[in-house]
């Protein structure tokens, strides 16, 4: 048994999948569930967005884009399709990266997920360094005690779970509150907007556990 795993996080930048496009032409942050590779080298795609009607007539005019179902409501939009473009992340997949989460913004997209012991980590960055345009951002033990996280049980992304748990370290949910969202955006190094959509997303989730 092994008992070390790490949490490692990558930036992709210059892969010409369609989501990286459509940051380059729509300026939203995408939210995205790990890509699945289908046997015929496709892949099926589940994301989220702010609401921006922009988004889905920029990804539908895509080529590389088909049987794209939009879900809209007031605080998202929800995304459905196939891409016939390969995604970057399945080469560090078959050498052992764990993918978690996938967030797209401004023509790149940043990864996080875990990695079993350093041995599979070297074998992960060698791949890396092979690709044009992944750079490791960060990479730190998980902690034994972390498997039944409160993102585990309340239902919660690895980025909503952060950016909740820096929220609260710096104050964000004291009342008076003295710290504004554009701080912890900042803390987090992603936008105002972005911040108080995982907020939004981190609460229904809370919430919906709670009341079902």
């Amino acid at each position: 048994m092994i008992d070390e795993c790490l949490v490692a996080e990558f930036r992709i930048d210059g892969d010409d999948c369609p989501l990286a496009r459509a940051t380059k032409l729509v300026p939203v942050t995408i939210d995205a569930s790990p890509p699945q590779l289908r046997a015929d080298g496709n892949v099926l795609l589940y994301f989220s967005t702010p609401p921006d009607d922009r988004l889905p007539s920029t990804l539908d005019a895509d080529e590389d884009i088909r049987y794209l179902h939009v879900t809209r409501n007031d605080d998202a939009y929800t995304y459905r399709c196939l891409s016939k473009h390969p995604c970057v992340v399945h080469e560090l997949v078959d050498v052992g990266f764990l993918v978690e989460s996938m967030q797209y913004d401004d023509g790149g997209a940043t990864m996080r997920g875990a990695v079993v012991g350093n041995d599979v980590l070297r074998g992960v960055m060698e791949k890396a360094g092979q690709t044009v345009g992944i750079q490791l951002q960060r990479v730190y033990p998980l902690r034994a005690d972390e498997e039944s996280s409160i993102g585990r049980v309340w239902n919660l992304t690895p980025a909503q779970e952060e950016s909740l748990h820096v929220a609260y370290e710096m104050g964000y949910f004291e009342l008076p509150r003295t710290i504004t969202a554009v701080d912890v955006a900042e803390e987090l190094d992603i936008s105002k907007s972005a911040f108080l959509e995982r907020l939004r997303r981190a609460q229904q989730s809370l919430f919906g556990t709670l009341y079902g």
